[in-house]
């Protein structure tokens, strides 16, 4: 390539580079900065933020709270991630067959991905509310009133009500993906084995789930990443209540921020936040590496 192209081509790319450094990397360096600092209130209006190096990381791992909202949010993501695949596995399966109304029914579904979460949030938080909630409503209307709860006061079923939202939100994105991953695939595979007397079972046993390994991988991946990191959602149906039964992390890092005014700790919380996402982001291109090459 001649040194003009490479010129143009740099030019033209300039806008989304610049875009990119001053959305993405100076938010994520200033706070990789602050997170090494002493930085409150105080600090903020001019008395100054002195380096502490790693001691906003230890103050925030040495707090029984940080471990708490880990286990929060590492029951909050899997769950999410298993029900949100499972649902839109089986949903794509579906929608893969031509049937009568199945582009109207698939875009109807895209409706609980296309709504900001402010919005779902809300949806859910008045539907799981105790006393004037369509659940409980509808439990009452088929005589079911003693399973009726307050379903995101209650200490037991607040992170239950949560992932309920996020699942219904998550599920037509996965469904999507998986759909266009399964009608890409080879049909004449299909029709070989079928001819060769392998059972509809076999044929997605030993067929379907292999070839859509690697997409599959992809939407866990992008799953990981979107859930790891919820905030509106829990944050319009519970604010990490009740009793911090659904604070996760990044509802911890708010708090110190906003709360508390710790900015230095809750900016380490942040970026602890982001080292399990990166790690597997990681992890999957180079798997991703290993299979182009051979």
């Amino acid at each position: 390539m001649s040194t003009a192209r490479r010129r143009e081509g740099l030019l033209l790319a300039a806008p989304a580079l610049l875009f990119l450094l001053a959305l993405l990397a100076f938010p994520l360096l200033y706070n990789l900065v602050t997170s090494v600092l002493d930085v409150d209130l105080a600090g903020l209006l001019g008395e100054g933020t002195p380096f502490v190096g790693a001691e906003n990381y230890r103050a925030a791992v040495s707090e029984a709270e940080f471990w708490s909202a880990v286990g929060l949010t590492v029951v909050f993501t899997v769950s999410s991630l298993v029900l949100q695949f499972g649902i839109g596995f089986a949903l794509a399966l579906l929608f893969a067959r031509p049937f009568p109304l199945n582009g109207l029914l698939r875009s109807l579904m895209l409706v609980a991905w296309l709504l900001p979460p402010v919005v779902s949030g809300s949806l859910f938080r008045w539907m799981l509310d105790a006393d004037a909630g369509a659940y409980n409503a509808i439990l009452r209307s088929l005589g079911l009133e003693a399973l009726t709860n307050a379903w995101l006061t209650d200490t037991g079923t607040a992170l239950a009500g949560v992932i309920f939202a996020n699942v219904w939100i998550g599920v037509p994105f996965n469904m999507i993906l998986l759909l266009v991953g399964l009608t890409s695939l080879d049909r004449d595979l299909y029709s070989s084995a079928a001819l060769d007397g392998a059972s509809a079972w076999q044929r997605f046993r030993y067929l379907t789930v292999p070839l859509m390994r690697p997409v599959a991988a992809a939407v866990l991946l992008l799953g990981l990443i979107y859930t790891f990191k919820a905030f509106d959602l829990i944050f319009v149906m519970t604010g990490g209540g009740p009793v911090d039964a659904t604070r996760v992390l990044p509802l911890l890092a708010y708090e110190r921020f906003f709360e508390f005014f710790r900015f230095g700790e809750g900016a380490a919380i942040t970026v602890l936040l982001l080292v399990i996402p990166l790690v597997v982001s990681l992890w999957y291109v180079r798997q991703l590496g290993k299979e182009t090459d051979r």
